[in-house]
Parts: C-alpha cells; structure tokens; sequence
C-alpha cells in the first residue's frame, strides 16, 4: 500500500526574520506520521501574494495533502485565504457557516464584541471550502481541495489539525527505532551504516551526531512502515556499533 504524502507550508514574514520560531513542524510531522501521511517536504514563505499563490499552485499538484499554517487572522497582512482563492480561481467571499459562528461569538460576549470588517476577515474564505472547526478561538480553518489551511498559533493549529484528522486517509503509520552510542563518532560507523541501509532499502536509517560537555556519541534512526523491518535494523545497527567498539544503548540519547 503506497503511503498518500504531504508537503507543508509555513506562512508568515515574521518566521522568516527570525521574529517568531516556528514550532508547527514537529507537530505536524509527528502527527502525519502516526497516520501514515509521511511529510515530504516542508517550505517557509513570506506573506507575499505572488509567493503563496504560486508556492500553492506547484505543491498541492505534486502532493496529496498540502497543509498551511499562518495568514488567517485579522489584520492586513493575514492574506493566505485570499490567495487559495486566486490559487484554486474561486471567489474570495464570505462563508455562511464561518460567518454565522463568529457573528454569534461577539454577539454573547459581555459586553458584545464588535464583529467588525477585521473580524469579518475570519469569516471570508475561497468559495466551496470545508470548514475545519477550532474549539479554542472558534474562527475556523478551511479545506480547499487537498490544501488544508489552518492557523499559525501552535495552540490552535493543533486543535484544528485534531478535529482535521479523523477525514483524512492515511496509509500503514510510520514507526521508528532509535540506538545511540556514547563515545562513537559518525566517521567511524559511516561505512558499514551504509551497508545496513542496503539492505533495507524501504526503510530510512539517519545518523545524527550529538554533543555534550562530557563527550559526544551518535544516534541512529530506522523509520519506515515496516515494524518488523524497524525493529531489525535498529538490532543490526546495535550489534554494528558494538562490533566497533561501543557500548550501544535502544533509544534515544537522555
């Protein structure tokens, strides 16, 4: 069973210049992983309209699911709704349902909030689009094809991408091994990593060196959809690092 993939792009200047520290990735890709919706490859762009709306046009045409975050919100530089619109060639015009909910919102509020052209922003979306629910700030999220829009606030980002979840369609869920060696460098296990990874060409075997005051080592990660072949190659990369002289240990590095 081929794994449906994804690409996700992260909108917004101020994570560009530094401002901001994204904090959306590893959500996201942990998340998509568990059900079987690999990230295939992740883009940061700036609020720039010619950008979004062409960044969009090549990614949802090479991925099966295209997620945003950022851009919804607003002021007058949230401008990612606008844009799926160009994108797609629909109307950017207010949704009923979107609408409906914020305009209640403000109206309960004591006293009532103003459901100004600002607010009003929330609620305009592509025509045609599937509403993607947000329990903590209520102002919705959207589908647009297999372009899945959402908030930029890792808080409401990940209630929007919960309630998402459940429609989507993965494949086999990734799983992964870890084993790590204290003392033993990259350099030295280069050559017959590689001859592991040969050996089980479905699987992903990466080498990630750390450092510590004490003395670094290196940590080795099977992932793949294959669990008994997981299981495997961390066992083989175990009993190679071993082989070069360390002490190896399952998991990750404390």
């Amino acid at each position: 069973m081929t794994s449906p993939t994804a690409c996700l792009l992260i909108i917004g200047n101020e994570v560009l210049s530094g401002r901001t520290q994204d904090a959306n990735l590893k959500f996201l890709a942990t998340r998509l992983g568990e059900i079987g919706i690999p990230l295939r490859e992740v883009r940061v762009i700036p609020d720039v309209r010619a950008t979004i709306v062409g960044t969009v046009n090549e990614v949802r045409a090479k991925y099966d699911h295209v997620f945003t975050t950022g851009g919804i919100g607003p002021t007058h530089d949230d401008i990612t709704s606008e844009c799926i619109a160009e994108a797609f060639g629909v109307p950017w015009e207010p949704q009923p349902e979107a609408w409906r909910r914020l305009e209640s919102h403000y109206a309960r509020q004591t006293p009532p909030g103003d459901f100004n052209a600002a607010r009003q922003r929330m609620a305009t979306m592509p025509r045609g689009v599937v509403l993607i629910d947000n329990v903590i700030s209520l102002a919705p999220g959207f589908t647009m094809g297999n372009v899945h829009v959402m908030a930029g606030v890792p808080r409401i980002m990940q209630a929007m991408f919960e309630a998402l979840a459940p429609t989507l369609k993965g494949g086999p869920p990734v799983v992964s091994a870890a084993v790590h060696a204290n003392g033993l460098m990259e350099g030295r296990i280069a050559e017959g990593l590689a001859d592991i990874q040969a050996r089980y060409p479905d699987l992903d075997i990466g080498s990630y060196p750390y450092y510590r005051p004490g003395g670094g080592g290196v940590a080795v990660v099977a992932k793949g959809t294959d669990s008994d072949a997981v299981k495997q190659a961390a066992r083989d990369v175990l009993v190679f690092m071993r082989a070069c002289g360390g002490q190896p240990i399952e998991g990750e590095p404390d």
